[in-house]
């Protein structure tokens, strides 16, 4: 009865009350947020990507604006410089025509002067020609040493913009220095017949230029933008004092070599978005700086927009899967309820009703309790009947053989007058029967089946002339623990039969004992003739081999009956080698002896294992 209101239990209602209805609120809700929090995952990565596709978008407006006007600017610039090259100069001869020369000069200046410093012509010696405004020249100022000047007469297809620079060729008497952003290219001056070439240099002024770019350096949130040459040189940065002083650095040469206009980078462990962009007629590259935290400052609405929806979600699914769970759940509650008061022996009705699987399983239970309980009654006492059976008919197998060959022995002695060796036979041979019977009790301690033991030895080595010898190696932790009587004579005795008897002299027999953790392990060695291997293997599960000779009882039966009380863990192990000897091992648990346990262990701890199995 037990054993099945326990694995019913076990296999069909592993949940006690309220758990069932726990467990699919609690997966319903895991479900739940698993959806919610996967939605708002790809929401706020959604409009993540569309923030940061804005900004990347509203930024290539503004640089695209920004490019027109620096362009804008340089065509000017460029304008400036061919309209003197081509109308004034390449129609006026330099030594006959200077004031036509100068006059058109004066008219380009004064037109363009806004956005002007300085126009000036020079041979190719570095000799100044023509300036406008007219200034003094600065003394002995080697124009062919400078940047300008190099790259025009190097590249002379080419009209040439120097990167930002103090201007520092004339001299204006105010003692001011201008930022200038230099153009240059080759021309060629008429000087009479001949022809001979020369630079001519136009000074923009660097302020238009840092205008522009003021205009659109203005946003607070950490990005900037800045010019570079095609060498990446800076043109323009926002935060120039700080390069200067080398408190910032900036990665403008990987800029200029970039092949892709947007990209990401990382400088002093920030992460940023590049925007590159070139700027026509020089090469330039107007460069626009995103830290990441323009993005996720952007994102924070977004952030907590979700969040909240994510909230409001989850309560509601909460409310919706509490209204579920208990709908689901609360048949098999009622169910398991009515189980588990039938197993504490009250006994009610089992219940029957909720959705149509639900009261059909109640039927099925409760037909299956009535069958049950009739079927497992019947078989515990069958079971309990044919333990008895086996360990009285195990017990009553002991072989009278030995006896019988103690009594000749007892009276050949009193014929040979060796009264004696008799008595001591007598007097072992009646300890050995006093344990033997021990009142019935299948259980003794180790004290006493040692002392059996002792005497039986004691009775065969006078049999055999003390062709042996026998030793015990007992720790004394073990005498009063519990063990199963008579188990250490049939190995005893098949240690003589298989392994001393046939030995001159020189038989030794140890028997050993000793506790390991919760287990005792008692051993039972010889140095004899040894087992073939092929017998070992049946020595404990054929019992024809076993009886070719030694015991009646046998190996098999001392590790049947072991089995039987103790459990199928416990019992017999044996090791044999031929002309090496014989070692059998005994495993039984540490059980201290005493009335009680035994009482316990041979009626009550049978019934236990009969229902674990």
């Amino acid at each position: 009865m037990k054993t099945f209101k326990k694995g019913c239990k076990e296999k069909l209602f592993m949940y006690k009350p309220g758990n069932i209805q726990t467990t699919l609120m609690v997966a319903f809700s895991v479900i739940s947020a698993v959806i919610m929090l996967c939605m708002g995952s790809v929401m706020y990565l959604r409009f993540s990507s569309m923030s940061r596709q804005e900004i990347l978008e509203n930024n290539q407006k503004l640089m695209d604006q920004t490019i027109e006007s620096v362009e804008d600017y340089l065509i000017n610039m460029r304008q400036i410089s061919d309209a003197l090259y081509y109308d004034i100069i390449k129609e006026s001869d330099i030594s006959s025509q200077s004031d036509k020369i100068h006059s058109g000069m004066n008219l380009l200046y004064e037109a363009n002067k806004e956005n002007l410093r300085s126009i000036a012509i020079y041979n190719k010696s570095g000799s100044l020609m023509e300036a406008e405004p007219v200034v003094a020249q600065k003394e002995d100022p080697n124009v062919t040493k400078q940047e300008w000047f190099m790259h025009a007469m190097n590249q002379m297809e080419n009209i040439h913009f120097s990167t930002p620079h103090v201007q520092n060729l004339f001299d204006d008497g105010s003692s001011r220095y201008y930022w200038v952003i230099s153009s240059s290219r080759v021309v060629e001056l008429t000087n009479g017949s001949n022809t001979q070439l020369g630079v001519l240099l136009v000074d923009m002024d660097y302020s238009g230029i840092a205008r522009m770019m003021d205009r659109i350096n203005t946003a607070g949130s950490g990005q900037y933008f800045y010019l570079c040459d095609s060498n990446g040189q800076i043109i323009y940065h926002p935060h120039q004092v700080q390069l200067d002083n080398g408190m910032k650095n900036e990665s403008s040469k990987k800029v200029a070599a970039a092949k892709e206009s947007v990209y990401e980078e990382r400088v002093n462990g920030e992460r940023r978005e590049i925007v590159v962009d070139t700027i026509g007629y020089t090469g330039w590259k107007l460069v626009c700086v995103m830290p990441y935290s323009i993005f996720s400052s952007k994102m924070l609405d977004i952030k907590q927009f979700v969040l909240i929806l994510i909230l409001l979600m989850m309560m509601m699914l909460t409310l919706i899967n509490r209204l579920i769970s208990v709908r689901i759940s609360r048949p098999i509650m009622k169910l398991n309820n009515s189980v588990t008061e039938y197993e504490e022996g009250k006994e009610p009705e089992i219940y029957i009703g909720g959705s149509r699987e639900i009261r059909h399983l109640g039927r099925s239970i409760r037909e299956s309790y009535k069958q049950n309980t009739a079927l497992m009654q019947k078989i515990v006492w069958e079971q309990t009947e044919r333990r008895k059976s086996e360990l009285e008919v195990l017990q009553s197998q002991i072989n009278p053989h030995f006896l019988y060959n103690t009594l000749d022995s007892i009276t050949w002695m009193i014929e040979g007058e060796r009264n004696d060796e008799a008595v001591f036979m007598i007097s072992q041979l009646a300890r050995l029967f006093r344990i033997s019977l021990s009142k019935g009790h299948t259980i003794i301690s180790i004290k006493d089946e040692l002392q059996h033991a002792q005497s039986y030895m004691n009775i065969q080595k006078v049999r055999y002339k003390n062709k042996f010898q026998i030793s015990f190696d007992i720790a004394p932790d073990i005498l009063d623990c519990c063990i199963v009587k008579l188990i250490l004579q049939p190995i005893l005795e098949n240690a003589i039969n298989y392994g001393v008897r046939e030995m001159d002299d020189c038989g030794e027999i140890i028997v050993r004992g000793s506790r390991q953790k919760d287990e005792i392990l008692l051993t039972v060695t010889d140095n004899g003739m040894g087992i073939p291997e092929e017998e070992v293997e049946f020595l404990l599960t054929d019992t024809k081999r076993v009886h070719k000779k030694g015991s009646g009882v046998g190996l098999v039966n001392v590790n049947n009956r072991i089995k039987i009380l103790f459990g199928e863990q416990y019992g017999l192990h044996i090791e044999s080698e031929l002309d090496e000897g014989t070692t059998v091992s005994i495993k039984i648990p540490a059980i201290i002896y005493s009335e009680e346990n035994r009482k316990k262990f041979e009626s009550s701890s049978q019934k236990d294992k009969q229902e674990e199995t």
